[in-house]
Protein backbone atom coordinates (compact mmCIF):
# COMPACT_ATOMS: atom_id res chain seq x y z
CA UNK A 1 0.00 0.00 0.00
CA UNK A 2 1.29 3.13 -0.86
CA UNK A 3 1.92 6.39 1.31
CA UNK A 4 -0.98 8.40 -0.62
CA UNK A 5 -3.33 5.35 0.11
CA UNK A 6 -2.23 5.02 4.01
CA UNK A 7 -2.67 8.67 4.39
CA UNK A 8 -6.39 8.54 2.91
CA UNK A 9 -6.96 5.11 5.10
CA UNK A 10 -5.88 7.10 8.19
CA UNK A 11 -7.99 10.03 7.15
CA UNK A 12 -11.22 7.89 6.79
CA UNK A 13 -10.86 5.86 10.12
CA UNK A 14 -10.22 8.83 11.86
CA UNK A 15 -13.64 11.05 10.17
CA UNK A 16 -15.10 7.81 11.81
CA UNK A 17 -13.66 7.98 14.84
CA UNK A 18 -14.67 11.79 15.10
CA UNK A 19 -18.35 10.80 14.44
CA UNK A 20 -18.09 8.58 17.43
CA UNK A 21 -16.45 11.00 19.30
CA UNK A 22 -18.89 13.78 19.01
CA UNK A 23 -21.42 11.24 20.26
CA UNK A 24 -20.12 10.04 23.02
CA UNK A 25 -18.64 13.60 24.15
CA UNK A 26 -22.04 15.85 23.67
CA UNK A 27 -23.55 12.55 25.87
CA UNK A 28 -21.08 12.64 28.22
CA UNK A 29 -20.88 16.14 28.72
CA UNK A 30 -24.57 15.86 29.15
CA UNK A 31 -24.65 13.36 31.35
CA UNK A 32 -21.74 14.52 33.95
CA UNK A 33 -23.91 18.05 33.94
CA UNK A 34 -27.48 15.89 35.19
CA UNK A 35 -24.98 12.73 37.57
CA UNK A 36 -23.67 15.81 39.26
CA UNK A 37 -26.65 17.11 39.92
CA UNK A 38 -28.52 14.49 40.87
CA UNK A 39 -25.86 12.78 43.26
CA UNK A 40 -24.61 15.63 44.61
CA UNK A 41 -20.57 17.13 44.57
CA UNK A 42 -20.09 14.10 47.70
CA UNK A 43 -21.26 11.17 45.71
CA UNK A 44 -20.12 11.77 42.67
CA UNK A 45 -16.58 12.63 43.58
CA UNK A 46 -17.08 9.18 45.55
CA UNK A 47 -17.94 7.94 42.36
CA UNK A 48 -14.76 8.89 40.74
CA UNK A 49 -12.70 7.62 43.39
CA UNK A 50 -13.65 4.62 44.73
CA UNK A 51 -13.93 3.65 40.69
CA UNK A 52 -10.19 5.29 40.55
CA UNK A 53 -9.32 2.08 43.00
CA UNK A 54 -10.35 -0.47 40.87
CA UNK A 55 -8.16 1.79 38.01
CA UNK A 56 -5.55 1.63 39.79
CA UNK A 57 -5.51 -2.35 39.16
CA UNK A 58 -5.63 -1.55 34.93
CA UNK A 59 -2.10 -0.71 34.66
CA UNK A 60 -2.03 -5.39 34.62
CA UNK A 61 -4.52 -5.07 31.48
CA UNK A 62 -3.34 -2.06 29.68
CA UNK A 63 0.19 -3.76 29.58
CA UNK A 64 -1.53 -6.41 27.75
CA UNK A 65 -3.51 -3.89 25.52
CA UNK A 66 -0.68 -2.22 24.07
CA UNK A 67 1.20 -5.59 23.58
CA UNK A 68 -1.95 -7.06 22.35
CA UNK A 69 -2.11 -4.25 19.58
CA UNK A 70 1.86 -4.08 18.72
CA UNK A 71 1.93 -7.72 17.90
CA UNK A 72 -1.20 -7.97 16.08
CA UNK A 73 -0.65 -4.77 14.13
CA UNK A 74 3.22 -6.14 13.56
CA UNK A 75 1.78 -9.55 12.32
CA UNK A 76 -0.62 -7.86 9.96
CA UNK A 77 1.90 -6.11 8.43
CA UNK A 78 4.22 -9.36 7.82
CA UNK A 79 0.58 -10.70 6.41
CA UNK A 80 1.15 -13.58 8.38
CA UNK A 81 -2.40 -14.69 9.54
CA UNK A 82 -1.17 -18.03 11.36
CA UNK A 83 0.65 -16.50 13.83
CA UNK A 84 -2.13 -14.04 14.50
CA UNK A 85 -4.26 -16.74 15.31
CA UNK A 86 -1.78 -18.09 18.16
CA UNK A 87 -1.25 -14.56 19.24
CA UNK A 88 -4.92 -13.90 20.10
CA UNK A 89 -5.30 -17.69 21.37
CA UNK A 90 -2.36 -16.57 24.19
CA UNK A 91 -3.41 -13.26 24.82
CA UNK A 92 -7.07 -14.59 25.91
CA UNK A 93 -5.25 -16.83 27.79
CA UNK A 94 -2.90 -14.20 30.01
CA UNK A 95 -6.11 -11.75 30.37
CA UNK A 96 -7.49 -15.15 32.17
CA UNK A 97 -4.40 -15.49 34.35
CA UNK A 98 -4.68 -11.65 34.69
CA UNK A 99 -8.43 -11.27 35.49
CA UNK A 100 -7.45 -14.15 38.31
CA UNK A 101 -4.75 -11.58 40.26
CA UNK A 102 -6.45 -8.37 39.64
CA UNK A 103 -10.04 -10.01 41.31
CA UNK A 104 -7.63 -10.96 44.27
CA UNK A 105 -6.05 -7.93 44.62
CA UNK A 106 -9.24 -5.69 44.12
CA UNK A 107 -11.21 -8.25 47.25
CA UNK A 108 -7.80 -7.77 49.64
CA UNK A 109 -5.78 -4.91 49.24
CA UNK A 110 -8.16 -2.66 47.60
CA UNK A 111 -10.94 -3.82 50.01
CA UNK A 112 -8.26 -2.71 52.82
CA UNK A 113 -7.45 0.32 51.42
CA UNK A 114 -11.34 1.86 50.69
CA UNK A 115 -12.41 1.02 54.40
CA UNK A 116 -8.80 2.23 56.42
CA UNK A 117 -7.68 4.55 54.11
CA UNK A 118 -9.46 6.87 52.10
CA UNK A 119 -12.03 10.10 52.95
CA UNK A 120 -15.49 9.02 53.17
CA UNK A 121 -18.55 9.57 54.96
CA UNK A 122 -19.07 6.81 56.97
CA UNK A 123 -23.27 6.99 56.39
CA UNK A 124 -22.11 6.54 52.54
CA UNK A 125 -20.13 3.69 53.07
CA UNK A 126 -22.47 1.03 52.03
CA UNK A 127 -23.41 2.65 48.73
CA UNK A 128 -19.51 3.35 48.60
CA UNK A 129 -19.25 -0.63 48.92
CA UNK A 130 -22.12 -0.99 46.02
CA UNK A 131 -19.67 1.31 44.03
CA UNK A 132 -16.39 -0.48 44.49
CA UNK A 133 -18.34 -4.00 43.88
CA UNK A 134 -19.59 -3.24 40.86
CA UNK A 135 -16.44 -1.32 39.35
CA UNK A 136 -14.59 -4.70 39.94
CA UNK A 137 -17.28 -6.69 37.81
CA UNK A 138 -17.33 -3.67 35.06
CA UNK A 139 -13.42 -4.14 35.33
CA UNK A 140 -13.38 -7.96 34.61
CA UNK A 141 -15.86 -7.75 31.96
CA UNK A 142 -14.19 -5.15 30.16
CA UNK A 143 -10.80 -7.19 30.68
CA UNK A 144 -11.69 -9.89 28.05
CA UNK A 145 -12.45 -6.97 25.46
CA UNK A 146 -9.51 -6.06 24.99
CA UNK A 147 -7.96 -8.55 22.62
CA UNK A 148 -11.34 -8.00 20.49
CA UNK A 149 -10.71 -3.95 20.27
CA UNK A 150 -6.84 -4.24 19.37
CA UNK A 151 -7.79 -6.49 16.35
CA UNK A 152 -10.50 -3.92 15.23
CA UNK A 153 -7.26 -1.42 15.54
CA UNK A 154 -4.86 -3.21 13.79
CA UNK A 155 -7.33 -3.82 11.07
CA UNK A 156 -8.05 -0.63 11.25
CA UNK A 157 -11.61 -1.23 10.60
CA UNK A 158 -12.84 1.61 12.63
CA UNK A 159 -16.50 1.41 11.40
CA UNK A 160 -17.58 -0.49 14.37
CA UNK A 161 -16.76 2.22 17.05
CA UNK A 162 -19.12 4.81 15.92
CA UNK A 163 -22.12 2.36 15.47
CA UNK A 164 -21.34 0.63 19.23
CA UNK A 165 -21.20 4.53 20.22
CA UNK A 166 -24.87 4.94 19.49
CA UNK A 167 -25.92 2.45 21.27
CA UNK A 168 -23.81 3.26 23.90
CA UNK A 169 -25.14 6.86 24.19
CA UNK A 170 -28.48 5.53 23.73
CA UNK A 171 -27.64 3.58 26.92
CA UNK A 172 -26.68 6.59 28.84
CA UNK A 173 -29.44 8.65 27.91
CA UNK A 174 -31.73 5.73 29.43
CA UNK A 175 -29.58 5.42 32.70
CA UNK A 176 -29.82 9.66 33.31
CA UNK A 177 -33.46 8.91 32.71
CA UNK A 178 -34.05 6.09 35.50
CA UNK A 179 -31.58 8.14 37.81
CA UNK A 180 -33.55 10.60 38.00
CA UNK A 181 -37.14 8.89 38.13
CA UNK A 182 -36.07 6.50 40.68
CA UNK A 183 -36.13 7.31 44.11
CA UNK A 184 -33.66 4.92 45.28
CA UNK A 185 -29.79 5.54 47.22
CA UNK A 186 -29.26 7.24 43.86
CA UNK A 187 -25.21 6.07 43.90
CA UNK A 188 -26.11 2.84 44.09
CA UNK A 189 -28.60 2.63 41.29
CA UNK A 190 -25.70 4.01 38.96
CA UNK A 191 -23.51 1.83 40.10
CA UNK A 192 -25.59 -0.57 38.87
CA UNK A 193 -27.06 0.77 35.53
CA UNK A 194 -23.35 1.58 34.23
CA UNK A 195 -22.48 -2.26 35.15
CA UNK A 196 -25.47 -2.82 32.77
CA UNK A 197 -24.17 -0.57 29.91
CA UNK A 198 -20.58 -2.10 30.09
CA UNK A 199 -21.81 -5.97 29.87
CA UNK A 200 -23.95 -4.59 27.04
CA UNK A 201 -21.08 -3.24 25.21
CA UNK A 202 -18.75 -5.91 25.71
CA UNK A 203 -20.64 -8.60 24.34
CA UNK A 204 -21.25 -6.17 20.63
CA UNK A 205 -17.22 -5.86 20.55
CA UNK A 206 -17.04 -9.68 21.24
CA UNK A 207 -19.86 -10.94 18.91
CA UNK A 208 -18.28 -8.76 15.99
CA UNK A 209 -14.65 -9.62 15.99
CA UNK A 210 -15.79 -12.84 15.86
CA UNK A 211 -17.78 -13.20 13.24
CA UNK A 212 -15.61 -10.30 11.58
CA UNK A 213 -11.96 -11.84 12.17
CA UNK A 214 -10.77 -15.08 11.62
CA UNK A 215 -8.17 -14.81 14.19
CA UNK A 216 -10.30 -13.58 17.18
CA UNK A 217 -12.35 -17.30 17.14
CA UNK A 218 -10.59 -18.29 19.86
CA UNK A 219 -9.63 -22.29 20.47
CA UNK A 220 -6.85 -22.74 23.28
CA UNK A 221 -3.51 -22.68 21.93
CA UNK A 222 -0.16 -23.02 24.11
CA UNK A 223 3.46 -22.15 23.16
CA UNK A 224 5.75 -21.47 25.37
CA UNK A 225 8.53 -19.45 23.05
CA UNK A 226 5.29 -17.22 22.31
CA UNK A 227 4.10 -16.70 25.45
CA UNK A 228 7.52 -15.73 26.87
CA UNK A 229 7.81 -13.01 24.31
CA UNK A 230 4.48 -11.48 24.68
CA UNK A 231 5.16 -11.63 28.56
CA UNK A 232 8.57 -10.29 27.85
CA UNK A 233 7.21 -7.18 26.02
CA UNK A 234 4.78 -6.98 28.68
CA UNK A 235 6.59 -6.79 31.61
CA UNK A 236 8.90 -4.14 30.66
CA UNK A 237 5.75 -2.23 29.57
CA UNK A 238 4.63 -3.19 32.69
CA UNK A 239 6.01 0.60 33.96
CA UNK A 240 4.65 2.33 31.89
CA UNK A 241 1.22 1.12 32.10
CA UNK A 242 1.56 1.45 36.49
CA UNK A 243 3.17 5.03 35.81
CA UNK A 244 0.06 5.94 33.48
CA UNK A 245 -2.42 4.66 36.42
CA UNK A 246 -0.46 6.35 39.25
CA UNK A 247 -0.20 9.75 37.64
CA UNK A 248 -4.01 9.40 37.53
CA UNK A 249 -5.64 7.16 39.68
CA UNK A 250 -3.44 7.54 42.62
CA UNK A 251 -3.39 10.92 42.64
CA UNK A 252 -6.44 10.74 42.82
CA UNK A 253 -6.58 8.83 45.54
CA UNK A 254 -4.01 10.26 47.08
CA UNK A 255 -5.92 14.15 46.92
CA UNK A 256 -8.83 12.11 48.65
CA UNK A 257 -6.44 11.29 51.67
CA UNK A 258 -5.68 15.12 52.20
CA UNK A 259 -8.57 16.70 51.63
CA UNK A 260 -12.29 15.60 51.15
CA UNK A 261 -14.38 14.09 47.87
CA UNK A 262 -15.34 17.74 47.01
CA UNK A 263 -11.42 18.13 45.66
CA UNK A 264 -12.03 14.83 43.66
CA UNK A 265 -15.32 15.90 41.94
CA UNK A 266 -13.66 18.93 41.11
CA UNK A 267 -10.74 16.95 39.38
CA UNK A 268 -13.13 14.78 37.62
CA UNK A 269 -14.95 17.40 36.29
CA UNK A 270 -11.90 19.12 34.78
CA UNK A 271 -10.79 15.19 33.47
CA UNK A 272 -14.11 15.02 31.77
CA UNK A 273 -13.86 18.46 30.15
CA UNK A 274 -10.17 17.22 29.14
CA UNK A 275 -11.54 13.92 27.71
CA UNK A 276 -13.89 15.63 25.73
CA UNK A 277 -11.77 17.57 23.68
CA UNK A 278 -8.83 14.87 23.78
CA UNK A 279 -10.69 12.34 21.79
CA UNK A 280 -9.43 14.55 18.85
CA UNK A 281 -6.12 13.46 19.65
CA UNK A 282 -7.09 10.11 20.59
CA UNK A 283 -9.11 9.46 17.35
CA UNK A 284 -6.17 10.45 15.35
CA UNK A 285 -3.51 8.66 17.29
CA UNK A 286 -6.29 5.33 17.15
CA UNK A 287 -5.96 5.71 13.05
CA UNK A 288 -2.75 6.34 12.59
CA UNK A 289 -0.73 4.03 15.37
CA UNK A 290 -1.19 0.82 13.54
CA UNK A 291 0.72 2.04 10.09
CA UNK A 292 3.89 3.37 11.89
CA UNK A 293 4.15 -0.75 13.25
CA UNK A 294 3.68 -1.52 10.00
CA UNK A 295 5.96 0.50 8.69
CA UNK A 296 8.53 -0.75 11.14
CA UNK A 297 7.42 -4.19 10.58
CA UNK A 298 7.99 -3.49 7.01
CA UNK A 299 11.14 -1.76 7.37
CA UNK A 300 9.71 1.71 5.77
CA UNK A 301 11.94 3.75 8.39
CA UNK A 302 11.47 6.86 6.32
CA UNK A 303 7.94 6.43 5.68
CA UNK A 304 7.48 5.56 9.56
CA UNK A 305 9.66 8.75 10.64
CA UNK A 306 7.69 11.42 8.28
CA UNK A 307 4.31 9.76 10.11
CA UNK A 308 5.74 10.04 13.37
CA UNK A 309 6.81 14.19 12.79
CA UNK A 310 3.32 14.58 10.58
CA UNK A 311 1.38 13.03 13.53
CA UNK A 312 2.93 14.37 16.33
CA UNK A 313 2.22 17.76 15.03
CA UNK A 314 -1.63 17.07 14.00
CA UNK A 315 -2.17 15.31 17.06
CA UNK A 316 -1.18 18.68 19.13
CA UNK A 317 -2.74 21.32 16.97
CA UNK A 318 -6.05 19.46 17.01
CA UNK A 319 -6.09 19.57 20.57
CA UNK A 320 -5.06 22.86 20.70
CA UNK A 321 -7.57 24.61 18.15
CA UNK A 322 -10.64 23.44 20.44
CA UNK A 323 -8.46 23.94 23.73
CA UNK A 324 -7.66 27.87 23.03
CA UNK A 325 -11.31 29.10 23.68
CA UNK A 326 -11.99 27.05 27.03
CA UNK A 327 -8.63 27.97 28.44
CA UNK A 328 -9.26 31.36 27.92
CA UNK A 329 -12.96 31.16 28.52
CA UNK A 330 -12.98 28.14 31.51
CA UNK A 331 -15.14 30.14 33.58
CA UNK A 332 -17.91 30.99 31.79
CA UNK A 333 -17.87 27.69 29.59
CA UNK A 334 -18.33 25.32 33.08
CA UNK A 335 -20.91 27.85 34.30
CA UNK A 336 -22.59 27.12 30.94
CA UNK A 337 -22.79 23.74 31.73
CA UNK A 338 -23.03 23.12 35.40
CA UNK A 339 -25.46 24.56 37.83
CA UNK A 340 -22.65 24.87 40.72
CA UNK A 341 -18.87 24.82 39.72
CA UNK A 342 -17.28 22.99 42.69
CA UNK A 343 -13.71 24.99 44.28
CA UNK A 344 -10.57 24.30 42.37
CA UNK A 345 -12.48 23.51 39.06
CA UNK A 346 -11.78 26.46 37.10
CA UNK A 347 -8.08 26.06 37.44
CA UNK A 348 -7.95 22.15 37.90
CA UNK A 349 -9.74 22.35 33.90
CA UNK A 350 -6.65 24.63 32.83
CA UNK A 351 -3.94 22.44 34.26
CA UNK A 352 -5.28 18.98 32.83
CA UNK A 353 -5.43 21.10 29.61
CA UNK A 354 -2.12 22.48 29.62
CA UNK A 355 -0.71 18.80 30.81
CA UNK A 356 -2.78 17.09 28.01
CA UNK A 357 -1.52 19.69 25.45
CA UNK A 358 2.17 18.45 26.05
CA UNK A 359 1.18 14.59 26.43
CA UNK A 360 -0.35 14.77 22.64
CA UNK A 361 2.89 14.77 21.39
CA UNK A 362 4.14 11.40 22.71
CA UNK A 363 1.95 8.99 21.08
CA UNK A 364 3.61 8.69 17.78
CA UNK A 365 6.87 8.42 20.13
CA UNK A 366 5.55 5.79 22.34
CA UNK A 367 4.37 3.51 19.46
CA UNK A 368 8.08 4.10 17.58
CA UNK A 369 9.19 2.65 20.52
CA UNK A 370 6.87 -0.18 20.88
CA UNK A 371 7.06 -1.35 17.62
CA UNK A 372 10.90 -2.25 18.29
CA UNK A 373 10.10 -4.92 20.77
CA UNK A 374 12.91 -3.82 22.64
CA UNK A 375 11.72 -1.52 25.15
CA UNK A 376 13.68 -2.36 28.75
CA UNK A 377 15.85 0.39 28.78
CA UNK A 378 13.06 2.59 27.23
CA UNK A 379 10.21 1.92 29.55
CA UNK A 380 13.26 1.51 32.59
CA UNK A 381 13.93 5.41 32.39
CA UNK A 382 10.29 6.93 31.11
CA UNK A 383 7.71 4.85 33.31
CA UNK A 384 9.97 5.19 36.02
CA UNK A 385 10.59 9.23 35.85
CA UNK A 386 6.72 9.23 35.34
CA UNK A 387 6.36 7.18 38.45
CA UNK A 388 7.64 10.13 40.28
CA UNK A 389 4.07 12.05 40.42
CA UNK A 390 3.21 9.98 43.29
CA UNK A 391 6.15 10.20 45.74
CA UNK A 392 6.97 14.04 44.73
CA UNK A 393 3.00 14.80 44.84
CA UNK A 394 3.11 13.43 48.52
CA UNK A 395 6.10 15.34 49.41
CA UNK A 396 4.22 18.69 48.52
CA UNK A 397 1.12 18.08 49.74
CA UNK A 398 2.68 16.43 53.42
CA UNK A 399 3.91 20.31 53.66
CA UNK A 400 0.47 21.57 52.92
CA UNK A 401 1.23 22.50 49.54
CA UNK A 402 -2.66 23.52 47.65
CA UNK A 403 -3.77 20.54 45.98
CA UNK A 404 -3.22 21.94 42.06
CA UNK A 405 0.14 21.25 42.94
CA UNK A 406 -0.21 17.62 41.58
CA UNK A 407 -0.85 18.91 38.44
CA UNK A 408 2.27 21.34 38.38
CA UNK A 409 4.54 18.28 38.89
CA UNK A 410 2.52 16.33 36.18
CA UNK A 411 3.35 19.29 33.45
CA UNK A 412 7.03 19.14 34.86
CA UNK A 413 7.52 15.31 34.72
CA UNK A 414 5.56 15.49 31.07
CA UNK A 415 7.83 17.59 29.82
CA UNK A 416 10.93 16.11 31.04
CA UNK A 417 9.55 12.83 29.70
CA UNK A 418 8.84 13.91 26.08
CA UNK A 419 12.75 15.27 26.00
CA UNK A 420 13.94 11.65 27.72
CA UNK A 421 11.54 9.79 24.94
CA UNK A 422 13.73 11.98 22.42
CA UNK A 423 17.22 10.34 23.58
CA UNK A 424 15.94 6.75 23.76
CA UNK A 425 14.59 7.12 20.61
CA UNK A 426 17.67 8.28 18.95
CA UNK A 427 19.86 5.14 20.40
CA UNK A 428 17.27 3.00 19.43
CA UNK A 429 15.97 3.48 15.71
CA UNK A 430 17.98 6.44 15.14
CA UNK A 431 15.82 8.96 14.95
CA UNK A 432 16.33 12.04 13.71
CA UNK A 433 15.84 14.07 17.29
CA UNK A 434 17.29 17.04 16.26
CA UNK A 435 15.23 17.98 13.45
CA UNK A 436 12.20 16.56 15.11
CA UNK A 437 13.19 19.40 17.44
CA UNK A 438 12.95 22.03 14.68
CA UNK A 439 9.90 20.85 13.01
CA UNK A 440 7.98 19.74 15.53
CA UNK A 441 8.21 21.15 19.04
CA UNK A 442 9.62 24.41 17.40
CA UNK A 443 7.16 25.29 15.17
CA UNK A 444 4.08 24.06 17.59
CA UNK A 445 6.00 26.70 20.25
CA UNK A 446 5.60 29.36 17.97
CA UNK A 447 2.51 28.73 16.27
CA UNK A 448 0.89 28.73 19.69
CA UNK A 449 2.32 31.91 21.03
CA UNK A 450 1.01 33.37 17.35
CA UNK A 451 -1.90 32.08 17.73
CA UNK A 452 -3.04 33.38 21.34
CA UNK A 453 -2.33 36.84 20.29
CA UNK A 454 -5.33 38.21 19.05
CA UNK A 455 -8.03 36.13 21.15
CA UNK A 456 -6.15 36.79 24.20
CA UNK A 457 -6.40 41.12 23.32
CA UNK A 458 -9.93 40.66 22.67
CA UNK A 459 -11.14 38.74 25.95
CA UNK A 460 -9.21 41.63 27.67
CA UNK A 461 -10.89 44.52 25.68
CA UNK A 462 -14.41 42.89 25.80
CA UNK A 463 -16.78 42.98 29.00
CA UNK A 464 -17.36 38.91 29.89
CA UNK A 465 -20.77 36.74 28.59
CA UNK A 466 -21.89 34.99 26.38
CA UNK A 467 -21.02 37.41 23.19
CA UNK A 468 -17.37 37.87 24.41
CA UNK A 469 -17.50 34.35 24.27
CA UNK A 470 -18.68 33.72 20.86
CA UNK A 471 -16.08 35.87 19.83
CA UNK A 472 -13.44 34.70 21.65
CA UNK A 473 -14.31 30.84 19.87
CA UNK A 474 -14.92 32.25 16.64
CA UNK A 475 -11.52 34.19 16.30
CA UNK A 476 -9.33 32.07 17.92
CA UNK A 477 -10.31 28.80 16.18
CA UNK A 478 -9.59 31.40 12.68
CA UNK A 479 -6.77 32.67 14.03
CA UNK A 480 -5.11 29.19 15.00
CA UNK A 481 -6.59 27.88 11.43
CA UNK A 482 -4.40 30.29 10.05
CA UNK A 483 -1.35 30.31 12.30
CA UNK A 484 -0.69 26.52 12.01
CA UNK A 485 -1.53 26.27 8.65
CA UNK A 486 0.86 29.61 7.48
CA UNK A 487 4.00 28.78 10.06
CA UNK A 488 3.05 25.77 12.01
CA UNK A 489 2.74 23.23 8.52
CA UNK A 490 5.63 22.27 6.15
CA UNK A 491 4.76 22.18 2.51
CA UNK A 492 4.34 18.72 2.20
CA UNK A 493 1.63 18.65 5.30
CA UNK A 494 -0.23 21.42 3.88
CA UNK A 495 -0.45 19.40 0.60
CA UNK A 496 -1.83 16.64 2.64
CA UNK A 497 -4.40 18.89 4.02
CA UNK A 498 -5.27 20.47 0.78
CA UNK A 499 -5.95 17.10 -0.65
CA UNK A 500 -8.03 16.41 1.80
CA UNK A 501 -9.93 18.97 1.76
CA UNK A 502 -10.76 19.34 -2.15
CA UNK A 503 -11.32 15.42 -1.80
CA UNK A 504 -14.08 15.83 0.62
CA UNK A 505 -15.80 18.98 -1.36
CA UNK A 506 -15.48 16.45 -4.24
CA UNK A 507 -17.54 13.33 -2.85
CA UNK A 508 -19.53 16.77 -1.61
CA UNK A 509 -20.37 18.41 -4.48
CA UNK A 510 -20.67 14.93 -6.43
CA UNK A 511 -23.73 13.99 -3.99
Amino acid sequence: MTPSENNKRIAKNTLMLYFRMLLIMGVSLFTVRVVLDTLGTIDYGIYNVVGGIVLMFSFLSGTMAAASQRFFAFELGRDNMEQLKKIFAITMTIYAIIAIIIFALAETLGLWFLKHKMSIPPERMEATLWVYQFSILSFMMTLFTIPYNAAIIAHENMKIYAWVSIAEALLKLIVIYLLVVFSVDKLKLYAVLMFGVTVFITFIYRYYCSKKFEECRFSFYWEGSLFNEIIGFSGWNLFGSMAAVFKNQGINILLNIFFDPAINAARAIAYQVNSAIYQFVTNFSTAVNPQITKYYAGRQKNQMVRLVFQSSKFSYFLLFIFSIPILLETQFVLGLWLKELPEYVVLFTRLVIINALVDSLVGPLVTSALATGRIKKYQIIVGGTMLLNLPISYFFLKLNFPPQTTMYIAIIIAIVNLGLRLILLKKMIQFPTRSYIFDVIFKIIISSILAYIIPLILMYKMEGGLVRFIFVTIISIISTVVVIYCVGLSGGERKIVLDFAKNKVNKGSSL
